[in-house]
């Protein structure tokens, strides 16, 4: 660790501290007591950091009630995820806050207008980003849930939906043109990029400083412009195919980190081995996994790459979903598709119910006895200490280094 402590980032090391202490003696909690059989048991408070695969189930619900809240029947709903080429990973990790929002901003903006200019109606995106791959490296993309349809653009206000070009009957299983957005986001992105550059918003240093110089940096560009970037359009799989399916497995990555505890298959000798999707299938067959081992160092390395940047947003909402849009886009929504013949009413909503093991300051449930099952009584509260209180206390890793 004292190698760890020398080059990880300090809100790496704050992150992984708090990660460590979560649901321990260190951030207080309560005492129970059994009403029944008397017996005694602790419950300790959480650490609450968005990257910790304990904590955050109350926020992923709410990001998936509230969600949910904008679907409305009778639309098909598409996934739609952009994701930057590899070569530009690296260049990303060392600016992610600019990459990430750009990468967001080049999304929404290609598909909006590739939206707008093939179908003609107004789009709207829930989006969420993703920064890893099956084996923990980055793979910086994000996955837009977007409605097959919208208000008309031009003309009489009217709902449209989407279909292929010269076609009058709609499928279903169509959204845009995937080469003309795929085209749209690369010129995009790059364009974006060239503006960072100028700003001089990019970091580029150590064997990244030669790329300072404008023309070097143009020339690193080249071999992007020409090569085919990732933006993929699935439709609903099938009829039975519910959009909320797609917003559960979103809200999934909302917090807790790029890899699930089932994954895990083991720890011994200094080492983590886990599962990870090999991609010689589709549609998620449990078949299509093998097993990756990693020294722990490096799973904990691949691991950190993946924390985001302090208050750095992960999900957004864009178009008819914007926080300035919303009430009127599906108000009109609504009006247009009864005035189309359906009858569209809020999708119901499929709330996520928090870990049972998550208990924090905020939460006064009291549990049942793990001996009798009766329900216990709290006999002592304690509240977590603030985190410089706990980090300059003797509940601190040995291996935190805050300065």
């Amino acid at each position: 660790m004292a190698q760890f402590r020398r080059q990880a980032a300090p809100q790496v090391q704050s992150t992984l501290a708090k990660l460590s202490l979560c649901r321990t003696a260190a951030l207080g909690g309560r005492r129970y007591r059994c009403d029944s059989c008397h017996s005694e048991c602790s419950v300790y408070n959480s650490c609450g950091d968005r990257h910790c695969p304990q904590c955050s189930g109350a926020r992923r619900a709410d990001w998936l009630s509230s969600t949910a809240a904008l679907l409305l029947p009778g639309i098909k709903y598409f996934q739609v995820v952009f994701t930057i080429p590899d070569r530009l990973s690296s260049l990303a990790l060392g600016n992610r806050r600019a990459i990430y929002d750009l990468l967001f901003h080049s999304a929404w903006e290609s598909l909006r207008d590739v939206i707008a200019e093939e179908q003609g109606f107004e789009a709207a995106a829930a989006m969420v980003l993703h920064t890893w791959n099956q084996k923990l490296e980055p793979h910086a993309h994000v996955h837009a849930l977007v409605p097959g349809g919208g208000p008309a653009l031009h003309g009489e206000r009217r709902w449209l939906t989407s279909r292929r070009p010269r076609v009058r009957r709609c499928d279903g299983q169509y959204l845009v043109n995937a080469d003309a957005l795929r085209q749209r986001f690369r010129e995009t992105f790059l364009k974006g990029l060239k503006r960072l550059h100028r700003r001089g918003q990019l970091k580029l240093e150590g064997d990244w400083a030669p790329l300072r110089d404008g023309s070097a940096f143009e020339e690193w560009l080249k071999p992007l412009e020409t090569i085919t970037w990732v933006a993929y359009i699935q439709p609903p799989p099938s009829e039975q195919s519910s959009p909320q399916q797609v917003l559960k497995y979103l809200a999934r990555y909302l917090t807790g980190g790029p890899i699930s505890d089932r994954r895990l298959i083991s720890q011994q000798d200094g080492a983590v081995t886990f599962r990870a999707r090999t991609g010689r299938k589709t549609g998620g067959d449990p078949r299509d996994f093998e097993p990756v081992t990693l020294p722990g160092p490096e799973f904990v390395r691949r691991w950190s790459l993946h924390i985001l940047p302090k208050g750095f947003v992960k999900t957004r909402r864009c178009g008819g979903y914007s926080n300035r849009h919303r009430r009127r886009y599906v108000s009109e929504c609504q009006a247009l598709l009864r005035a189309a013949g359906i009858q569209p009413a809020p999708a119901e909503s499929l709330p996520e119910s928090p870990d049972p093991a998550e208990v924090s300051d905020a939460d006064s449930s009291e549990p049942c006895c793990p001996t009798c099952g009766a329900l216990m009584s709290c006999i002592a509260a304690q509240h977590r200490d603030n985190w410089f209180d706990i980090m300059t206390g003797p509940h601190r890793p040995g291996w935190y280094d805050d300065g």
